[in-house]
């Protein structure tokens, strides 16, 4: 799941990325790799509540549409299943999520 939070002040919005459990498929850690990380596997990990959710939330500029998937326990790639749509991926026969700010 995404939400977006849009400020007033700057055009940046607060885009929380979100994985609840069952798609989080029993991964003890969960991180976020995207175009605006430069697909860093480890730079942004999600924090896990206790219901088994895994989120965090980053600045992104508005106006702009991002590439990102989640890597589960630094191995296992996974969609957003709520993107707000999928491209071709670049590196492999599998496609990327995509957020529009």
């Amino acid at each position: 799941m995404i939400s977006k939070k849009y400020l007033k002040s700057k055009p940046v919005a607060k885009v929380t990325f979100s994985l609840a459990k069952k798609e989080a498929q029993g991964a003890e850690k969960v991180a976020l790799a995207g175009d605006f990380n430069d697909w860093s596997t480890s730079e942004l990990e999600l924090k896990k509540n206790k219901s088994g959710k895994f989120s965090v939330t980053v600045d992104l500029e508005q106006g702009r549409t991002y590439q990102f998937r989640y890597i589960l326990d630094g191995s296992t790639w996974e969609n957003d299943w709520a993107a707000d749509a999928y491209v071709p991926s670049n590196v492999s026969s599998e496609e990327n999520s995509v957020v529009e700010v």
